[in-house]
């Protein structure tokens, strides 16, 4: 990757010591394996808004749609301190040119998704967001973003790190100038990555590029970036990924020896029943690509979404 992808990430992740009791939640994937490949911007909400280590933990209240921020012990609210805060970071972040956010689970200010929020007597719904995460999300409702909990299954990491390596290209993309034919490169290195998440809407997006001469160029480029977002935020399946992988296997037409053709199907037929992983597949796939001299392969980034360090492929 000749530029590296630059993901905003809640600090406690790295190892930094600023959670409520002065501990962390270092995630060593995220330091170690990820890490190699993207420029951090960590965000603390808790420091940042001013408070220190240790330091009263916080809990949301009230409504899970929009709940309140309240010390646990002193019953102090919070809310529109930390709200105040946000607002200017996130306006900050808009320089940071990210590629994505990581965000920690289960945090009243950082939570993505499921955050308790207590509605009285004790009670309480897993339905909330953490403040600074609304807000994030809210203003860029385009940037992927993850949370650490749901990071550690495998399809849920494997997608996040395709759409944001995705991203990167597409803003390199665009930053070579917005013209047709930078589209339509982008589009054609991009389309089998594109199939395997989403079927309805690879399609949408070659009626859009056949219907491109009709549009004025910044027009195409806003709606192919919401298709594409909205693309890669659907997983890729078994199935999905088979059907691919069969259309691939058009591009060696007469040229597979029959030993050869039965190996692909064989390694398909192992990658359904879940005995080998996508990596196999698209080795083999990649290898035949080569010996044919089928360049044009090679450049789909469905066979190399992301650095083979990640080694992702080989957990889907």
């Amino acid at each position: 990757m000749e530029n590296r992808v630059r993901l905003g990430i809640s600090s406690c992740l790295l190892g930094d010591n600023v959670r409520f009791d002065g501990g962390n939640r270092m995630d060593r994937f995220l330091t170690h394996s990820l890490a190699q490949f993207v420029d951090y911007v960590p965000v603390c909400p808790e420091i940042e808004a001013g408070f220190g280590v240790p330091r009263e933990p916080f809990r949301l209240e009230g409504d899970p749609i929009s709940p309140r921020l309240i010390t646990v012990k002193t019953r102090v609210d919070y809310t529109e301190r930390m709200v105040r805060w946000a607002k200017r970071r996130v306006k900050e972040l808009e320089k940071e040119n990210l590629h994505g956010f990581i965000f920690k689970s289960s945090s009243p200010s950082d939570g993505m998704m499921g955050v308790k929020v207590y509605t009285g007597k004790g009670r309480f719904v897993k339905k909330g967001v953490g403040i600074f995460a609304r807000m994030f999300m809210q203003q860029f409702p385009l940037i992927p973003a993850e949370e650490d909990r749901r990071l550690h299954d495998p399809k849920i990491r494997e997608n996040f790190v395709n759409r944001i390596f995705t991203l990167q290209r597409w803003r390199k993309t665009v930053s070579s100038g917005k013209v047709k034919r930078h589209l339509v490169d982008f589009h054609t290195r991009n389309k089998l990555l594109l199939l395997a998440h989403s079927p309805k809407h690879y399609r949408l997006m070659c009626r859009l590029m056949t219907d491109a001469k009709q549009m004025p160029v910044k027009d195409l480029f806003m709606k192919y970036e919401n298709l594409l977002i909205q693309t890669l935020a659907l997983r890729t399946t078994i199935r999905k990924n088979l059907n691919v992988l069969r259309y691939l296997l058009g591009y060696f037409k007469k040229r597979l020896s029959r030993d050869e053709e039965q190996e692909l199907f064989e390694v398909f037929e192992q990658y359904r029943n879940k005995a080998v992983p996508l990596v196999v597949p698209t080795t083999l796939i990649n290898h035949f690509a080569r010996k044919y001299n089928l360049h044009h392969l090679l450049h789909q980034t469905y066979l190399h979404p992301h650095p083979v360090e990640l080694t992702l492929k080989a957990h889907v």
